[in-house]
């Protein structure tokens, strides 16, 4: 990662970090690799996606209940990176 990342970004990062290994296994490749050079709309998806609870989560990753459609994109999106 580049040692200059605005604070807004720093946060999202941090709030990335589940400790739960379904989520976690999406999250950190993307996290790593993706994040910082995604566009601001990529960007405020993840925040979105991330400030959801992990019970929801988990159900709209394992296609159990489908998720609000504001996240339907950046959920594919990360579903795509780990195929």
């Amino acid at each position: 990662m580049p040692a200059e990342i605005n604070l807004a970004d720093r946060k999202v990062i941090y709030r990335a970090r589940r400790g739960l290994k379904e989520l976690d296994y999406y999250f950190d490749p993307y996290v790593r690799e993706h994040f910082l050079q995604a566009d601001s709309a990529e960007k405020a998806a993840f925040s979105e996606l991330i400030d959801q609870e992990d019970p929801d989560l988990l159900d709209w990753f394992m296609n159990v209940t489908e998720p609000p459609v504001s996240l339907t994109a950046i959920i594919a999106r990360l579903k795509s990176l780990r195929a």
